[in-house]
């Protein structure tokens, strides 16, 4: 039931059902009241022809008469029969079977009572046919009430029968919906989560559905065109920047040889070759980087036993940062496993390592856990360093992105890129968030499948 208060497609659906229903309850009534009140009108047509037949008898063969062809016509039994009565001035009922107290001139509804069903209501005219004599004929109302009853069952079924037609065409029409835009939402996160070749689907039908579809596609192959330019031109940059500078440095390494160290040329020649060492790992960290979101490593997917791989990190990592001033723990599962490449969830997880190393103050406590969540495996690296400002957390992740604090530190804002590429590859995500204190960065990957009983955890300490 929320989720049907909350889906637009049922809502729309739902409030057009009422509008239907609203609108044929509206109808009906409008309907009942037109049928009542032309069978009233007729009945009221009937009251003043008998009316005007027995005044015009009254004044042709005189009041004896009258009463006769009053009795004549009362010992007639009819379902549509007419009521009669003549009251003198004084309210007095000389004759005729209605019984009912003397009614003011004029059509209106009268009560009597009635010898069967007591009492009743009737249409009645009042006349007078003298100064002292006052003729009323007056219709039993019993059969515009059977009609009316009638009409009111016969409607209200048939309301009903409509209202659950209209319901369960409200439900088919709203499922309808939100499976269309559900479809087109599911790429859109597909998309989100990196398959940029995704594309929303189209029923073939050319409907409004299909035309939107249709004009996302474009816009998204636009976009995807847009992108891979702009991937290719830093690949390509980078690429042909490369051997320039492996040359440069070639010749800067054959410079310092011929040269007697300790001089001012061979330092200078020394730093130049730090200087283009830097340049070309930058350039190699955009190249990988180009070939992780290209997907094109998926083919060299297998089997990771990621409890194994984020332990030889920890471990590697632990003398480094203990050397720092720092301590790194590590707590991690035991058959931690996804389908994935080796070398680039390495990388992404010393990343993380690093990430805390480098920008972090000295007595900072780094932990390294590795657990399973549901069906998800996580990499977690948590510090309790002073984290980073909430403005900055959707933006690290973005190539080159470097904080202000981390301006005059080593790197060049790729580490953090690399890892949310690495992580998408793998159908996962990088959650970045603040620990308050510190600073949390976690690898979420899909497992490769259920494990069985969950085994003690191995933590070590560096």
């Amino acid at each position: 039931m929320r989720r049907w208060r909350a889906s637009a497609a049922y809502r729309i659906a739902f409030v057009n059902f009422v509008a239907f229903a609203l609108g044929l309850a509206i109808l009906g009534a409008i309907v009942f009241a037109a049928m009542h009140v032309a069978f009233t009108r007729q009945l009221d047509g009937q009251v003043r022809d008998e009316a005007q037949t027995l005044a015009d008898e009254y004044r042709t063969d005189g009041g004896a008469e009258l009463q006769d062809s009053i009795s004549q016509r009362e010992a007639i039994r009819s379902p549509d029969r007419m009521l009669y009565a003549v009251f003198d001035q004084n309210g007095r009922r000389l004759y005729g079977s209605l019984n009912t107290s003397r009614p003011e001139l004029g059509l209106h509804d009268i009560s009597f009572r009635d010898p069967q069903e007591g009492r009743d209501s009737a249409r009645g005219l009042a006349v007078d046919l003298s100064p002292t004599e006052r003729l009323v004929v007056a219709a039993d109302r019993d059969w515009i009430e059977r009609i009316d009853r009638t009409v009111e069952v016969v409607f209200g079924l048939a309301f009903v029968a409509a209202c659950i037609a209209g319901f369960a065409g409200a439900g088919v029409l709203g499922n309808y919906l939100r499976r269309r835009l559900q479809s087109i939402s599911l790429a859109a996160e597909a998309i989100i989560g990196g398959n940029v070749r995704q594309r929303m689907p189209v029923s073939g039908r050319r409907d409004e559905f299909d035309e939107l579809a249709m004009t996302l596609n474009r816009m998204l192959e636009r976009i995807e065109g847009l992108l891979e330019n702009l991937r290719q031109v830093s690949s390509d940059v980078a690429h042909d920047l490369r051997t320039p500078l492996a040359r440069l440095r070639t010749r800067l390494e054959q410079g310092a040889l011929d040269r007697p160290k300790g001089t001012a040329a061979t330092t200078l020649i020394e730093d130049s070759l730090t200087q283009v060492d830097e340049v070309l790992s930058l350039f190699a960290a955009i190249l990988r980087i180009a070939e992780v979101e290209s997907g094109e490593t998926r083919r060299y997917f297998a089997p990771v036993d990621v409890s194994e791989l984020v332990t030889e990190l920890a471990e590697s990592y632990a003398p480094a940062i203990a050397d720092e001033g720092r301590r790194l723990l590590w707590s991690i599962e035991l058959g931690l496993t996804i389908e994935g490449d080796r070398e680039l969830l390495a990388q992404a997880a010393a990343n993380l390592i690093e990430n805390a190393q480098f920008h972090t103050p000295a007595d900072t406590l780094i932990r390294v856990t590795g657990t399973r969540v549901g069906e998800c495996v996580c990499i977690q690296v948590t510090d309790n360093g002073s984290g980073v400002p909430e403005s900055e957390l959707g933006r690290i992740t973005r190539r080159f992105a470097r904080l202000d604090s981390s301006r005059q530190k080593r790197g060049y804002g790729l580490g953090l890129n690399l890892a949310s590429a690495v992580a998408k590859l793998h159908g996962g995500r990088l959650l970045l968030k603040n620990a308050k204190p510190g600073f949390v960065a976690i690898i979420e990957l899909p497992r490769l499948q259920a494990s069985g009983e969950r085994r003690p955890d191995r933590s070590s300490e560096g």
